[in-house]
Parts: structure tokens; sequence; C-alpha cells
């Protein structure tokens, strides 16, 4: 069996963090709305969680943020002149629209892609599908850039395949690894890929919120992947969870090689979706389930939370047992804390929960696993790597001193709206290309 590892490459805060409330569905979000914001507060509360995750003997990786506000976007809407020009004149006709294009949601890179690793390829290739986010305007403009930034991370085409997004339609709305899930024995083991959908593409959906991810979508990126069927489940989320803001399965589900941990309203039919799993993955592994009953945490705790938004590693440090890496709001809510006390105390495989603060992320509707894009890679794989995206003590603390440069402590709405945040923002992303090997054509505004 091949040796590999799973890398978590977090998504680096943007100059722009802002709370604009854009994300429908979401209860964070909507909540925080218009409230004023410290990107880089934001952004260091980031980069020390991945470095904790580093120090726990993971190898950890960074994504970088993209070029906010994206003025390409307000040109192909009309907008014409100087960049100045162009701002300003979005910015008096609909501050929202501004809002928008400003969004820092490619921090959170649990939505970034689909991930299959080499040894459930049939090409025995890794292969990435940027996600088009189809369903919200602020995060439709992303996967220009996704493209662009996993196409310099997985330059080889020996080893890595990135694909196109899919087509920019409700057939084909998808959301990256937020709806995905993979179980294995080891990482660098054959696995099961779980793809977690809300609707049917062709089906009338009525609900509260939307369901942003179809089941087509799922069954194109097997496809395109070259996945196994015998070792490929398609799933539907729970209406339940849809309507009390679970907007993407991560907020109600995770897995951790051969382990599921859930919420018992995860998933529209919980007991085909075990069932199913055992009856895959009996050649496999032998899968564990853990179900969080609605009695002990009611969905609305787990959502507020984010217990499921947690991410679950295995550390080299922790003899065999896993851990969770958790949102400090996990701590300050009774049922939730209750429970992870009584988890880690019990015959599980989860041994102890770190806690990390990330509260800039969590008040705009993001946890711990939102953050990251998991990645298993081999060693050999991780040799061909392109860019200098892998941290260390020596690119964290760089890191760390280019947003002490460059960020605001605060930002406002109305600060959307001044062009010296464009300016800003360009000067930092040229001086971030450099520091992370990027190459000077990496962002749009370079190749003007």
């Amino acid at each position: 069996m091949t040796e590999a590892v799973e890398v978590n490459f977090d998504g680096l805060v943007g100059h722009t963090h802002n709370f604009g409330g854009l994300s429908h569905g979401n209860i964070a979000s909507a909540t925080n709305k218009n409230q004023i914001s410290s990107p880089k507060q934001a952004a260091l509360e980031g980069l020390e969680k991945a470095l904790t995750l580093r120090n726990m003997g993971l190898v950890q990786g960074v994504l970088p943020p993209h070029e906010r506000p994206f003025l390409p976007a307000l040109k192909r809407l009309g907008f014409s002149g100087s960049d100045k020009n162009i701002l300003e004149s979005a910015y008096s006709t609909s501050p929202q629209l501004v809002a928008n294009v400003s969004a820092s949601s490619n921090m959170w890179a649990a939505n970034a892609a689909t991930i299959s690793p080499a040894s459930d390829c049939n090409d025995k290739r890794l292969h990435a599908t940027p996600a088009n986010l189809h369903t919200m305007v602020h995060r439709a403009i992303e996967d220009g850039q996704t493209s662009r930034t996993l196409s310099r991370l997985l330059e080889n085409n020996d080893y890595f395949e990135v694909h196109k997004p899919l087509p920019h339609h409700a057939l084909t709305s998808d959301e990256g690894a937020a709806n995905h899930n993979r179980m294995c024995a080891e990482y660098g083991h054959k696995g099961l890929e779980i793809f977690i959908y809300g609707r049917d593409g062709f089906e009338n959906f009525d609900a509260k919120y939307p369901a942003r991810q179809t089941r087509q979508t799922g069954e194109i990126i097997s496809r395109f992947h070259g996945l196994d069927d015998a070792y490929t489940i398609h799933a539907r989320q729970s209406k339940k969870a849809i309507e009390a803001g679970a907007f993407h399965n991560d907020v109600v589900a995770v897995t951790n090689k051969n382990l599921l941990f859930f919420h018992e309203y995860a998933f529209e039919d919980k007991d085909g979706l075990q069932n199913e799993i055992k009856q895959k993955a009996q050649n496999l592994f032998e899968p564990i389930f853990i179900e969080v009953l609605n009695r002990d945490v009611p969905i609305e705790d787990a959502i507020k939370s984010y217990l499921f938004n947690t991410q679950i590693v295995s550390s080299p440090n922790e003899n065999g047992l896993m851990t969770i890496i958790a949102p400090m709001e996990c701590a300050q809510n009774l049922n939730v804390k209750r429970y992870l006390e009584y988890l880690i105390a019990g015959n599980s495989p989860i041994g102890a929960v770190r806690f990390v603060d990330v509260r800039g992320s969590m008040r705009n509707g993001g946890g711990p696993a939102c953050l990251r894009l998991r990645v298993v890679l081999t060693p050999e794989e991780i040799s061909k790597l392109g860019g200098r995206m892998l941290l260390s003590d020596k690119l964290h603390s760089e890191l760390v001193a280019w947003v002490e440069k460059h960020y605001r402590d605060e930002l406002s709405p109305k600060d959307l709206g001044d062009f010296s945040l464009v300016e800003e923002g360009r000067a930092a992303l040229d001086e971030l290309t450099q520091i992370m090997h990027l190459g000077s054509d990496f962002y749009d505004f370079q190749r003007v």
C-alpha cells in the first residue's frame, strides 16, 4: 500500500474580509451582516490555526486569497472607464453589487474543489475539479482564480489533473469538498468517495433555504475523476438540515479515515447510507459510525457551534487516536461541550479535542473545516507540487509579517467603495506572489 498523508490546505483570509451577509441560508452570515470586521485579526487567526495543525505533526498548506474587489466582474456587467471609475460608478449604482465582488469568501477552501486521490482514480493520478459555486453571486466569481491556483499547485500532469469547473447552471451547481467525503483504512489506500447532494437537478426543490448541490454534479465529477462505481456513493442531505441552516453537508457531518461523525438529521436516509457504506467497504475497511442524536445536541446548537464543521485529524503525535479541531464556540455551548467531554472519555477513535480561535471566520459562517481543502498526497506527489504553499515556520513568519503590513485593523461596509482598498490589495497580492512563488501573472490585475 502507498504511504500517504492528508494535507490540509487552508484558505488565507483576504484583505477585504467583511460581514456582508451575502450567503442566504447561512445563519451566522445573516446575523452579523454589516458589522465592523477586522481583516487583520481574521487572517492572523487563520494562520495560527494552520500553524497549530503543523505543530501537531501534520502536513499543512495554505492557498492564496483571490483578488478583491474583483473589477473584471464589474466590467462584464457594463461598467467602464478607469478602474477607479468602474468601482465608484458601481458603488453609486449598487453598494450590494460591490459587496458581492468584494467578498473574501474564497478563504473557505472546503468549497474550492472536489479532490480524488490517485489511489481512487482509474489512471492512478490525483484529480481535482474546481467548484463553480453557482448558487451564490459572490462565490460564482471564484472558479477562474481557483482553477489557476490549483493548476499552479498541481502543475505536474504526470501526477495530477485539474479539470475545468462544471458549467454554471442550476443542474450542475457544485459546492466542492463541503459536500464530499471520503472513507478509507489509511489515506493512501483505496477508499469510498461519498458525494452528498441537496436536490436532484431536475426536481422542483421547495424549501426555506436553497439546496446548493445537485446529484448530477457528483455523478459528473465521479466520471471525470475515473472513480469506480463500486466504491462511489451518492447520498441525499436531509431537507430538515438544510432548512435549519446546514447550507453544506460539512455543517452536519464529517469523516476521517474509517469514521463517519454525523448528526441525526444530516441525511435523508441515514440507515440506507450506513448500509451502503458497509456493503461497499467490506473489502476495504471496517467503518465506524458516530451518530449524535438531536436530544443530546439539538441541530440548532450543532449549527451555531459548528460541532461538525470541525476537523477530525489523525496526528502522528496522538498514539493512533483521532483529534477534533473545534472552534472556541463549541466550548461555549453547554450541550456541545458536554457531548465532546462524553465523546473523548468513551470508547471511540476520538481521543482529544483541540480548540482554536477562528472567530472572524465563524462570524461569517465558516468553521475550521470550512477553511481547509483536504488533499491526500504521497511523499513523491508532495515533491512535485508547484509554488510555495506548504507551510513551514519560515513561510508562516513571512505571511504573518505580510498580513501585519498590508491588512486593515477594521473594515466597514462603506469602505468597500473606497478605491484605496483596491490599491492596497494589489500591492499586497503583488508581494504575496513573490513570497509564495506564484508567478508575475497569477492575478488578473497583473495581466493587464
